[in-house]
């Protein structure tokens, strides 16, 4: 099962947009992750067919924190972002079910 690769969604703005239009989904994976594994892992996770992965690598970087201000290490993120034959969808990223007016 391929279902430790992928950690989290990424739901934001931007992420949304591109669900609902270009039917891509964005998904933090881990660093070592292929994009074969990726797809995979999606397929198995929500039942649909990907037709593209691409990633995306965000290097680590420093953040001062706490009181003290110390320096710590934010260790480095790979993203997913995984489209969907055409007519799939995860309702995962389905804004349009509320009634939020």
């Amino acid at each position: 099962m391929q279902a430790h690769v992928v950690k989290r969604p990424v739901i934001t703005e931007k992420t949304l947009f591109l669900a609902n239009t270009a039917n891509a989904y964005t998904f933090e994976v881990q660093p070592s992750a292929t994009k074969t594994q990726v797809a995979k892992a999606i397929e198995e996770l929500f039942n649909v067919k990907v037709t593209g992965v691409s990633t995306v690598m965000r290097g680590r970087s420093m953040r001062r924190t706490g009181k003290r201000r110390t320096t710590t290490i934010v260790p480095r993120k790979k993203k997913a972002i995984v489209t969907l034959q055409k007519g799939q969808t995860i309702a995962l990223f389905d804004i349009t079910g509320g009634n939020n007016a």
